[in-house]
């Protein structure tokens, strides 16, 4: 049986998109499926609850727990209207054991649990309409699940006809499975995408007919819980519809919150391309859909086009996982050819050369996460990052001086890495910090889904254990191995805190010299001639001139790493590559060069800008 229109525009939709979602911008999942469901022939509203949610305890302490990551902080919130009696610190005298850095917010973050939370929730039972309301669907990413098993508790009891349908990534998986099992408010499950899953669910449910037909849908018959394997992942990403973001614009509008700077999410990628060759070890992303799949350039342009004209913003954030390559050739050239002043946020892979770095910010790329990770290239090789340390930092070096901002981690704590790796970085920090500093050097996060947690034999790891702080957010009736995306975790060789103190003290330091005046390393030139002014460490200015064949080796080394043979061979030298090695370990000395087994990186940039 096939629904009819008219029975499709009696089964109105709403999705939801709750706490801790980030309130500066709309949510990509809903809005897609949105426009989707409408696209199929249902009445479909978007609701993003957490700018009520936002606006009700203030921005600042909202972006504050929204930025909480791996501890459940958030989920400690609203884990009691979630879980009622059964949630694990009723009396919320847990907090300081798995968050103890929050301690000083103690006597707020109980008001915000026993006032603010319930307050909020019974303000959207009263104050959305939900008469008529057919289906909820929450996206739950992150820190959202207890606050959307709360929401969805209360409209359950207070419409029992309504279903709902959970889906994202925190119910990729054996996620998915365990929280319909364990959770009797979860009507259904989206296990995967929800581009095929949760339209021809909905048709299901309008047409009385079987939803277990439907591919990636999980729900309980019974005692038991059944799911159907996922559909192959959507291939042609050219035909989705654009997002739909105009609730998100008039909610926030509504509240009082600022809307006049808002970067839009739109996606261009699914999936990894590297990560489908060589998985990071330590990388969760894409779960079970790893296989990478894009638009094509002139499906992106087209949906960029409308998206600016209809929301009125030019600045774009891409929730790709990595930037396809072609892009580089068919995209951005074809969007500074035009003239158009889009800013574009993308992730990519570190080994883009300056000619790319310079294409990306003449079509617009002005911000950049490249998962740079490390100054080491043994610990990028047991990331299995296929990069090399000096990519990294030509990397920072390129964009830097062609106005990129990139957002980047020093990360630690991989089976394999010894204190030498971590002191080595140590001692090369003081010559980089003419160069963007990392946002922070901390242990790394252990992710369902990544190499470190599927094959943790083959990385000398015990079973990982789920971050503490599950369980004082989820009752003992749900089994955290199974619905936990961050894990704890020890290696046999694992190395002491003090193996990484030095590297986090020269990281801090970076940061705060670029919280004054920003140091500077350039270079002038002309031939036979190099002059460097270095200006990276205050009180300690310095001029240095180099002629001839030293000048010659150092311009060599400006656009890319390169190897002694390689340098020696591209100039014509006389002198053996002996003598040219010993003028990179002169120009390293000296903090001018960066130098990572046989290649040799000169740190300073052009001091003209812009070439």
């Amino acid at each position: 049986m096939t629904t009819t229109t008219t029975d499709r525009a009696a089964w109105p939709v709403v999705v939801v998109s709750m706490p801790f979602m980030h309130a500066d911008r709309p949510s990509i999942q809903l809005g897609l499926l949105a426009a989707i469901v409408r696209r199929e022939g249902f009445p479909v509203r978007t609701l993003h609850a957490n700018l009520d949610f936002a606006a009700r305890i203030g921005t600042r302490h909202y972006r504050q727990l929204a930025d909480q990551c791996g501890r459940l902080v958030g989920e400690w919130l609203f884990a009691v209207q979630a879980f009622g009696d059964a949630a694990p610190d009723p009396e919320g005298k847990l907090l300081p054991e798995f968050a103890d850095d929050l301690a000083h917010l103690g006597g707020e973050l109980l008001r915000t649990r026993d006032h603010d939370v319930p307050a909020f929730l019974d303000g959207l039972l009263s104050e959305v309409d939900w008469s008529g309301v057919r289906v909820v669907g929450f996206s739950s990413t992150f820190q959202q699940t207890a606050a959307s098993v709360a929401l969805a508790r209360r409209l359950k009891k207070r419409f029992p006809d309504i279903v709902t349908v959970f889906g994202g990534a925190n119910f990729d998986g054996e996620m998915g499975l365990e929280l319909v099992r364990s959770l009797p408010c979860v009507d259904f499950a989206v296990i995967g995408e929800g581009d095929t899953a949760f339209p021809r669910l909905l048709d299901a449910l309008a047409a009385g007919t079987d939803p277990g037909v439907v591919p990636g849908v999980a729900r309980r018959v019974g005692d038991e819980v059944v799911a159907t394997p996922p559909a192959p992942p959507h291939d042609r990403l050219d035909d989705l519809p654009d997002p739909e973001y105009g609730e998100y614009f008039d909610r926030a509008a509504a509240l009082g919150l600022p809307v006049h700077d808002v970067s839009l999410p739109f996606e261009s990628a699914r999936g990894c391309w590297w990560g489908a060759k060589h998985h990071c070890t330590f990388c969760g992303l894409n779960g079970t859909t790893m296989k990478f799949r894009a638009k094509s350039p002139q499906r992106v342009l087209a949906e960029l086009a409308a998206q600016a004209r209809r929301y009125r913003t030019l600045r774009f954030d891409a929730v790709d996982n990595i930037l396809d390559p072609r892009y580089l050739r068919e995209l951005f050239p074809v969007i500074a050819g035009r003239g158009e002043d889009y800013e574009f946020f993308y992730e990519v892979k570190a080994n883009l050369t300056r000619a790319q770095l310079k294409v990306l910010a003449l079509g617009g790329v002005t911000r950049l996460q490249p998962g740079l990770e490390s100054l080491s290239s043994a610990v990028l090789r047991l990331m299995n990052k296929g990069v090399r340390a000096a990519q990294n930092v030509n990397l920072l070096r390129w964009a830097g001086y062609y106005g990129i901002s990139v957002a980047w981690n020093v990360l630690w704590g991989f089976p394999g890495e010894t204190a030498e790796d971590y002191a080595e970085q140590a001692k090369v920090v003081p010559h980089l910090v003419h160069l963007q500093p990392p946002a922070s050097a901390d242990r790394l996060w252990l992710e369902r889904f990544s190499p470190m947690h599927t094959r943790p034999d083959s990385f000398g790891l015990p079973p990982p254990r789920p971050e503490a702080s599950y369980r004082f957010v989820y009752p003992d009736t749900v089994d955290l191995d199974r619905i936990a995306y961050f894990f704890e975790y020890e290696p046999a060789d694992a190395l002491p805190a003090s193996a990484y103190a030095a590297l986090k003290e020269s990281v801090t330091a970076w940061s705060r010299a670029w919280s004054d005046t920003r140091p500077t390393l350039v270079y002038r030139s002309a031939a036979g001639y190099l002059r460097i002014d270095d200006a990276r460490h205050q009180g300690r200015d310095g001029t240095y001139t180099f002629h001839d064949t030293l000048a010659a080796i150092y311009l060599a080394c400006t656009d890319r790493p390169r190897t002694a043979a390689a340098v020696r061979a591209e100039l014509g030298l006389a002198l053996p590559v002996e003598a040219v090695r010993d003028a990179f370990t002169q120009f390293q000395e000296r903090g001018l060069m960066f130098l990572d087994g046989e290649l040799a990186l000169a740190l300073a940039l052009p001091a003209t800008p812009g070439r």
